[in-house]
């Protein structure tokens, strides 16, 4: 009996509590009810907003690394190059490379652009992967060929029938080469035997070899004395 009477009384006593709530308390209460429910929707949308950020640092991130290897990956050709090589293949369909030289021929003013901190000094011509020097004054074969040496090149040498006649077309005079006969054969001052040559057709005595501008250019080479005075040719690798 002592035990429902207590149960009795303690719940008249609660309902007359909340009865007795004035207004104000029943409308903070219910103000923070709804600051709470505020605050968890704001910490939903940080979270949806981290999630986004998160994915595009992410898809960035992966651009990033597929521009990279697509760079490192890539061609070094110069585009220039690149077109001139295509316009060469177009032109000469029959010779699967096109040399230096015949690079230059075809294209001068494009091939001369390649050239960067590569160029001939003054006074010096450009052709293919070489400069020329031609001299305007004479000296003997020797002393032509230290000359040329102490220029940091040696006297030329017709390694082709292109250079044979772009010296033929630049030159006026009579040059030395450097073409000279040791003991059976002629040689270049490069060590290299001499495999084509462009020999005039009278004969004529001598162990050094001239090149003499004002004869046809296919058979233009002279033999003279190797102590005779003549104009000469350098020639220096680029």
């Amino acid at each position: 009996m002592y035990i429902k009477f207590c149960r009795s009384y303690g719940e008249d006593k609660k309902d007359e509590a909340k009865e007795n709530l004035s207004p104000g308390s029943k409308l903070s209460v219910e103000l923070e009810g709804g600051k709470g429910k505020e605050t968890a929707g704001n910490t939903r949308w940080y979270r949806v907003v981290c999630v986004l950020l998160a994915i595009l640092c992410l898809i960035l991130l992966v651009i990033v690394i597929t521009l990279s290897l697509k760079l490192q990956s890539g061609t070094t050709d110069c585009p220039e190059r690149v077109e001139t090589a295509e316009v060469n293949t177009v032109l000469l369909p029959s010779e699967p490379t096109c040399s230096q030289e015949k690079c230059q021929a075809l294209f001068p003013r494009m091939q001369a652009q390649h050239l960067g901190c590569r160029q001939c000094a003054d006074g010096w011509l450009t052709f293919g992967s070489s400069c020329f020097y031609l001299s305007t004054y004479r000296l003997n074969w020797d002393e032509s060929q230290k000359n040329c040496s102490a220029r940091g090149g040696a006297l030329a040498v017709v390694s082709s029938w292109r250079v044979q006649d772009y010296l033929t077309t630049k030159g006026k005079m009579n040059y030395w080469i450097g073409l000279k006969y040791h003991g059976a054969e002629w040689s270049w001052v490069n060590n290299a035997a001499l495999t084509k040559s462009y020999w005039a057709d009278f004969t004529s005595e001598g162990d050094c070899g001239i090149l003499s501008t004002d004869k046809p250019r296919a058979k233009n080479w002279i033999k003279a004395s190797c102590g005779g005075a003549t104009y000469f040719i350098c020639q220096l690798q680029l």
